[in-house]
């Protein structure tokens, strides 16, 4: 047998000294005092000049263990001229058969099957076994077999012991003609009685055994051990090819999934969501136990569990780990991958779990700065290797990236969300600045309606008492959006408001309003305002313009032939808080029952459809022209419901205001 339990048994472990062993083991370039290759055809050995024990050491000759040979009787089998062994004779075609199966395939499997099957073909083993040298374990672990059963499948050899274990050791084949003859070799198969172990050497390197067994004593010959030698050197080559070739395989298999991975979790903006697919898609190229990250808290500089899973369990860790402490702490304090091979042994580790026994630690770097800590906790033993200490440095640059702008989302959600409480204040806030309710009018009928856009505008209209039956209207649009627009209104509206007692005609208002924002001068705001006053006692009606859109006249005198004539009221002049002493013009003109005058904001007629078209003056125009017998309040509906079916379930974009006054 090939390999060695806890307590070896049939393996030479240990120098014996027992003269009663005789001369099993042959070893392939060591000259041997009891059979050499010029043993002559009949099989019968010619004894060498050191056939002793003390003549051997007297030669210089080496022997490991217990193969020290004696001058006892040889156990070897007779040479392969013995008629009673059916050895095939060694040619080219048996060279070619098996360099033709060595160069088919790359796959580790299919190579050794069909190596143990051309071996099979010239001599009749009863077992057939590779084992490959774990690098880290320095071990010999069974890749490949046939005639053992499970159990001895799960052996692992170490170097130096035993026949397979002093081949690797010794670099040097080693044929034992009967195994029942050498102390502490493990009987795991009763039947068996000769072994042959050569090992598999590639660019002066050991990486395995080739190792053949039979239930004939002595059954193996110089001429097999030549030609599993033959066999050897090439399975050797091939299985370098071959693991080379997994190797690059499974990095261009570990990239593609690493690709795949790195793209998903580009996508995932959530950072609770993106933690644990990490801990999912993490599984596919690095096996693990327990998952965890840990993210840095700036403020106490300590890493914080943010994310932990076990057995694919997510779990909730209160623990905080300082920077240097421990398997993770170092790691981050080191801005480098740590891998701990035995956690038990490891006085770096800080024991959390009692079932982990691997740990590996990587640094999330983000912009050259640490932001936490990807951990890896398995249950076995020297389970993480270079490979997986790549590949998750890899991944944690990726990872680091996902988490950076997953925390920057967060951050801007929430200030979004802030944001948002602060429209809606502002929206309340621009609500307040309208007036509840119209005046009411013995010669007029006043009517208004406003319409908040999605996002916050400016547009105010207003509504004061000069006294006397005479009404003053304001109607204006803050430059800008959202809260500042509302916050600039709200100051536009406190000084009107504030200059209202003064009952100031238009142009003076607006030259009053101008010089009190000139006064509070904001960035570049400005507010568009169209200021009237309406005397109802002689229902005539001041107007003056500071840039805002010009107001309609539709006259109440009807002409059967085209309807009402709509008319723009030219009133043009600079938007307040501009320009200093900026003066403007004011316009008086006389109305007639049935006239209507229409305010309206830019909202009305920049109104858009799916196709981008804007509703336009001509459209409004057109609306207040096919009005019959309108009212102020008919006339605001009928309007606002003819924009509302042009934009066909479009956004409103801009705040829409409509004040119409209709003379009676």
């Amino acid at each position: 047998m090939c390999a060695a339990r806890n307590t070896p048994r049939g393996y030479p472990d240990t120098p014996q000294t027992s003269s009663a062993t005789g001369n099993i083991i042959r070893e392939r370039r060591m000259p041997s005092p009891i059979k050499s290759p010029s043993s002559k055809p009949d099989g019968k050995d010619t004894p060498t000049s050191a056939s002793t024990p003390s003549d051997a050491r007297q030669s210089g000759e080496h022997f490991e263990g217990d193969y020290r040979p004696t001058a006892s009787k040889s156990l070897f089998h007779p040479h392969a001229s013995d008629p009673k062994i059916r050895v095939e004779p060694l040619q080219v075609d048996f060279l070619r058969t098996l360099a033709d199966a060595l160069n088919a395939t790359l796959d580790l499997n299919t190579l050794m099957h069909r190596v143990a099957d051309l071996v099979r073909a010239v001599i009749d083993y009863r077992i057939f076994a590779i084992l490959l040298i774990n690098e880290r374990a320095q071990d010999l672990r069974m890749r490949f077999q046939v005639g053992h059963t499970p159990e001895v499948e799960r052996m692992r050899v170490k170097m130096g012991r035993g026949i397979v274990g002093q081949a690797a050791l010794l670099r040097q084949s080693i044929l034992v003609e009967d195994v029942t003859e050498v102390e502490h070799y493990i009987n795991a198969n009763p039947n068996v009685r000769s072994e042959l172990a050569v090992p598999l050497v590639v660019k002066n390197k050991v990486i395995g055994v080739l190792d053949i067994e039979s239930e004939t004593a002595g059954y193996f010959t110089l001429e097999h051990q030549h030609l599993i030698e033959l066999v050897a050197s090439r399975m050797a080559i091939a299985i370098e090819n071959a693991r080379l070739y997994t190797r690059v395989s499974r990095q261009a298999q570990t990239l593609a999934v690493l690709n795949e991975i790195s793209r998903e979790i580009t996508s995932i903006l959530d950072l609770d969501d993106l933690l644990e697919r990490i801990g999912l898609l993490l599984k596919r190229v690095i096996d693990f136990q327990m998952f965890s990250i840990l993210l840095l808290n700036e403020r106490t500089g300590e890493l914080e569990h943010r994310f932990s899973s076990r057995y694919g369990e997510r779990i909730t860790l209160d623990r905080i780990v300082p920077l240097g402490q421990g398997i993770i702490g170092l790691a981050a304090q080191q801005r480098e991958p740590l891998v701990s091979s035995d956690t038990r042994k490891d006085p770096r580790y800080i024991a959390a779990n009692p079932e982990t026994r691997s740990e590996l630690a990587a640094p999330l770097l983000y912009k050259g700065k640490v932001i936490g800590v990807l951990d890896l906790e398995h249950t076995r033993v020297n389970y993480y290797n270079e490979d997986h200490q790549r590949t998750l440095s890899t991944l944690a640059a990726q990872i680091a990236i996902s988490i950076a702008n997953a925390r920057l989302y967060q951050r801007i959600s929430d200030e979004e969300q802030r944001m948002e409480s602060d429209l809606e204040m502002a929206r309340k806030v621009q609500l307040r600045l309208m007036p509840t309710r119209s005046p009411k009018l013995a010669n007029a009928e006043i009517a208004a309606k406003f319409l908040a856009a999605r996002s916050i505008g400016g547009d105010l209209y207003d509504f004061l008492d000069y006294g006397q039956g005479r009404i003053a209207l304001a109607i204006g649009d803050v430059s800008g959006k959202a809260a500042p627009a509302a916050l600039y209104a709200a100051l536009v509206s406190g000084i009107l408001r504030s200059l209202a007692p003064q009952h100031l005609s238009p142009a003076a208002m607006l030259t009053a309003l101008n010089d009190q924002l000139q006064e509070r001068k904001l960035d570049a705001q400005y507010v568009t305002m169209l200021f009237a006053v309406w005397d109802d006692n002689n229902r005539t009606l001041q107007i003056a313009n500071a840039g805002s859109v010009q107001p309609l006249f539709v006259p109440g005198t009807i002409s059967v032939a085209n309807g009402p004539r709509v008319r723009t009221i030219n009133a043009e002049g600079f938007p307040l808080g501009l320009f200093p002493q900026a003066v403007y013009e004011e316009f008086t003109f006389s109305t007639q029952p049935g006239d209507q005058i229409v305010f309206f904001s830019d909202g009305i007629v920049d109104a858009e459809n799916a196709n981008h078209d804007m509703f336009g003056n001509d459209r409004l125009e057109k609306t207040l022209a096919s009005l019959p017998n309108p009212t102020a309040s008919s006339t605001v509906k009928s309007v606002l419901d003819a924009v509302e079916a042009f934009q066909a379930g479009m956004d409103h974009f801009d705040d829409e205001t409509l004040v119409v006054l209709h003379v009676n």
